[in-house]
């Protein structure tokens, strides 16, 4: 049971994680983004807290909820984690402007499902 309320938490991280990305994503050019490496590296990081937050989720309830694509999530979360220093700019650049925002809805849904499942046990 405790491990089910944490994963309320966790998919609020990726929520969180999505909206940074959402909202800063658009301010600045794709040439911008690969050029500035503090900037590049803070939309590096929020992709990486996504990655994380859904390898930290049960087994059990990715298993249950197969609309997320957790394994190309994780694999991500991998490269960005151990692979810092050989981080192909254009993969985080399609991850960007391909993957985040068809994400949210999903993650959305997931997270506000989770929040009614357990909101007296928060």
């Amino acid at each position: 049971m405790r491990e089910e309320i944490r994963n309320v938490g966790r998919l609020e991280h990726m929520l969180q994680a999505i909206n940074v990305l959402l909202e800063y994503r658009d301010k600045y050019s794709e040439t911008d983004i690969k050029n500035d490496p503090i900037l590049f590296f803070g939309f590096a990081k929020h992709i990486e807290i996504i990655g994380e937050a859904a390898y930290k989720l049960t087994l059990e309830y990715k298993a249950q909820h197969k609309e997320a694509p957790w394994a190309p999530i994780e694999k991500m979360r991998h490269i960005l984690v151990h692979g810092y220093y050989k981080i192909d700019k254009d993969s985080v650049m399609q991850v960007l402007k391909e993957d985040i925002e068809p994400l949210k809805p999903i993650i959305q849904k997931l997270f506000d499902e989770e929040l009614e499942k357990h909101k007296d046990e928060i």
